[in-house]
């Protein structure tokens, strides 16, 4: 039977709910501006914690983003720079430490549930080897929702007939139900609304008679709401063991939402410009909500400029654990979730293309309220057909797939340079004019902060090896 509060207190150090959601924005949670949505459990969460406005992603698309986000350092430092994994551009160095890591080290139990793509392929790079105790969930980008082949901890296990994103919740709910008298650190990874765009009936009844949105916009709006629906569930959990006090919940999106997998995916989304794959604010600022009773206020909008990478530090040092042996990009946040001064650095970056990084396509630098932003190449964005079609296969047929493509990378010729774009977000958060003919002495000192941290993270990058 469940314990009551007062017999399941375990001591002050908390436990650690980290959900995150793949290519959810703004526009898709009701607490931050759409009736049209259907969220509550998100609501209700928003109401009894922390609001994030300026919270940022570590990177622009999924790999990178959770790299930054399990190991408090820049994406190209941590060795993931696409999401293509049957490449290995998705892994963490197996010289990182994850936030799994540390936790575990200092007594925590740890599980990850759901999606992971930190190294797809190569058992090295497997959750169980790096510091996750339990692991169920797909190692790749993405997975069908019907027909799915989950890994449990090292064995797999095909489509029942269930929705993956039920299955995921009954996954964390049974990690509760088995670590609730210890302290404990769950990764919670749910995979929806990425592509393929696929939902329960249910969940698609509901915004059938919604004229004003697309198809594919009332099937995401669905798949979010069977993931709001898990949430509850295991926040319930937490409840019923007596643990919601004391449990820090992060919740965030991996990235801003996916624009361009169908024509008709255009939604609100705060009216940020940009979308996932992009450095405008669209692409990499995303919504986030943080509650934990016991050590935070409820119902507050925090406005500091908050990043992935600050999470580790913070966690850890609320869990009593450890930072690692290298050197952090992260800051410990907890005195801005507090309403204190700010102490994030006053500068950030991102930076992502296809394959190897190219310097001037689609980065961008925080300096206080300006933001430099480099627009896309489009010649450094292509992808070629068959790693295309491989990191398909790796989906529906991973257990034939054992290696990473070794081959060169395919050529391409940069003409065209898009001139460096400037915007004060505090005067235009949503970036519709360019000041950069009127501040060009600003443009110069931001453009060269940005050519050196690409320089500094490009050669921790090159230094990896993690050959067999």
């Amino acid at each position: 039977m469940p314990p009551s509060a007062s017999t399941a207190a375990r001591g002050t150090r908390p436990n650690v709910l980290l959900v995150l959601v793949d290519d959810m924005g703004y526009g898709d949670i009701g607490a931050f501006g759409n009736d049209a949505v259907d969220t509550p459990t998100l609501d209700r969460l928003a109401s009894e914690g922390l609001r994030l406005t300026q919270h940022y992603s570590a990177s622009t698309v999924c790999a990178p983003a959770r790299a930054g986000l399990l190991t408090g350092r820049y994406p190209h430092r941590a060795g993931a720079i696409d999401t293509l994994e049957g490449r290995g551009l998705d892994r963490i160095a197996l010289r990182e430490t994850t936030l799994a890591d540390l936790l575990k080290a200092a007594g925590y139990a740890t599980g990850c549930v759901g999606k992971w793509h930190s190294g797809a392929l190569d058992p090295r790079y497997h959750p169980n080897r790096r510091g996750f105790d339990e692991f169920v969930g797909f190692r790749g980008g993405w997975s069908d929702y019907w027909q799915w082949r989950l890994d449990y901890n090292g064995t797999f296990r095909k489509a029942d007939g269930r929705y993956l994103t039920d299955v995921l919740t009954e996954e964390a709910v049974g990690f509760i139900e088995r670590h609730w008298e210890e302290p404990f650190f769950l990764h919670l990874s749910y995979n929806a609304p990425h592509f393929p765009l696929q939902a329960r009936e249910e969940d698609l009844d509901r915004f059938r008679g919604d004229e004003t949105l697309s198809e594919s916009v009332r099937c995401i709006y669905a798949m979010n709401r069977r993931m709001d629906h898990g949430l509850g569930r295991v926040l319930g959990a937490l409840a019923r063991y007596g643990l919601a006090e004391n449990t820090l919940v992060v919740f965030a999106s991996d990235n801003g939402p996916d624009f361009h997998y169908r024509p008709d995916m255009q939604r609100f989304n705060g009216h940020f410009n940009g979308s996932k794959g992009t450095a405008y604010e669209g692409g990499i600022r995303v919504p986030a909500i943080v509650r934990w009773p016991a050590g935070l206020e409820s119902d507050r909008t925090v406005d500091h400029l908050l990043h992935f990478t600050d999470w580790l530090p913070t966690i850890a040092e609320l869990c009593g654990a450890a930072s690692g042996p290298l050197p952090l990009d992260g800051v410990d946040i907890l005195g801005p979730l507090r309403g204190g001064a700010a102490q994030t650095p006053p500068q950030r970056f991102w930076q992502w293309n296809r394959y190897t990084p190219v310097r001037e396509c689609n980065a961008a630098m925080r300096d206080g309220d300006w933001k430099l932003l480099r627009p896309i190449i489009p010649a450094a964005m292509y992808v070629q057909p068959e790693d295309g079609k491989m990191d398909v296969r790796l989906k529906y047929e991973g257990e034939t797939i054992h290696d990473i493509e070794r081959g060169p990378e395919p050529p391409r010729s940069i003409e065209h340079v898009p001139a460096p774009m400037l915007f004060n977000l505090s005067e235009d958060p949503f970036e519709q004019t360019d000041l950069a003919a009127r501040h060009p002495n600003r443009v110069a000192r931001m453009q060269a902060g940005l050519d050196t941290w690409f320089e500094q993270v490009e050669a921790d990058r090159r230094s990896i090896d993690d050959r067999w």
